[in-house]
């Protein structure tokens, strides 16, 4: 594929979403010499703060739309939760990087699944469930325990139940909506662990070294790079997510998240088509963090390297604790603190981040 030609400096960059992943995209960008153009609905959301060009509206607001994509000279997505029909009015006036296939199969879990599978990524035992009968013909083909979930909007634990029996079953399908729900088999893993790769406009594909990830109260609280694994499950990890890559013909940065079994078999789990918590580490342990990894894509430019220079251990900053957590960390010579800018200190809400810096 013959590479081309990247954005010129000074190019607008159009990221929709205001969180705390399209602020460390625009910075990034900013210091790759581009403007960053947020488009969301809150004035005052992390991205807004950082963005040199803002544009707050309803992600269905028509007009809108129209106006930022006029304005910028490619789109991104901060998260995967942007209506597709958003991307969709975009797409006839702009490049949209991710486009619009890879959005559409990871909004939604049956074709998420789907997907996995063509690709060549196993997964765990599921099936569609869409009514009562289809919910018991799934259990008998599953087994319990299992996991029923809803197939959009799922989110650090939401949209979830794990059931043990007939009963809760039943209760769990009618409280969880919308409706098709997927009901997958519960994985006895023995670690959870992603890798973040990226596609560039060229096709090239980099992925970072995989990491090893720590959940408490569905919400990923900590990421271990190298992750504690054998080196050939490490390298099957960065496999697995360089087939959804190239699968999705995707250009920007991808995420898979992945379950260790104990007999070495990694299992797909989901995919984000944009920069991944998990992946937060990047921003001090290597060169080119996943940030920039995305931008360059984005813009076309080639990816950067993606070698690890010391031992990470990424923390999340959570609620109340993470916010008294921070004015210590300021003092550590080993902490490089990040702090998204969000207002309230809600229990369960992602305040900031922390990376643990270790050189050999």
């Amino acid at each position: 594929m013959t590479r081309p030609e990247p954005l010129p400096l000074g190019a607008r960059i159009g990221i929709l979403g205001s969180g705390q992943l399209g602020r460390m995209s625009a910075m990034a960008a900013a210091r790759l010499g581009y403007r960053a153009h947020v488009f969301g609905p809150e004035a005052d959301g992390p991205g807004m703060q950082v963005a040199a060009i803002r544009t707050v509206a309803d992600y269905g607001d028509a007009e809108a739309l129209r106006r930022f994509a006029n304005a910028v000279d490619v789109v991104t997505f901060e998260f995967e939760n942007v209506p597709a029909a958003t991307l969709a009015a975009l797409e006839g006036r702009v490049e949209c990087r991710p486009g619009l296939r890879a959005l559409s199969i990871c909004q939604d879990r049956v074709a998420e699944k789907r997907f996995l599978e063509a690709a060549g990524v196993p997964v765990a035992p599921w099936r569609e469930v869409t009514d009562r009968a289809s919910l018991e013909a799934a259990l008998d083909s599953v087994g319990l325990p299992a996991v029923l979930k809803t197939t959009r909007l799922g989110y650090d634990g939401r949209g979830q139940a794990v059931i043990r029996t007939l009963e809760e079953a039943r209760s769990a399908f009618a409280r969880l909506a919308p409706h098709p729900l997927v009901l997958e088999g519960f994985i006895p893993f023995t670690h959870e662990i992603s890798a973040v790769g990226a596609r560039g406009a060229d096709g090239t594909v980099a992925v970072f070294e995989a990491s090893e990830n720590e959940h408490r109260h569905h919400i990923l609280h900590r990421s271990v790079v190298p992750a504690r694994v054998a080196p050939e499950v490490a390298e099957e990890a960065r496999r697995l997510v360089t087939r959804v890559a190239e699968g999705l013909d995707l250009v920007g940065v991808v995420a898979l998240e992945m379950f260790l079994l104990p007999d070495g078999r990694l299992l797909g789990n989901e995919i984000a088509p944009r920069p991944h918590n998990s992946g937060h580490w990047t921003m001090d342990a290597c060169t080119c963090s996943q940030f920039e990894q995305h931008i360059r894509a984005v813009a076309g430019l080639p990816l950067g390297p993606v070698e690890r220079r010391c031992d990470v251990v990424m923390e999340n900053l959570i609620g109340p604790e993470g916010l008294a957590a921070w004015p210590p960390l300021l003092g550590r010579s080993d902490a490089v603190a990040h702090w998204y800018g969000k207002g309230e200190a809600r229990p369960g809400r992602k305040l900031g981040h922390v990376n643990f810096l270790t050189f050999q």
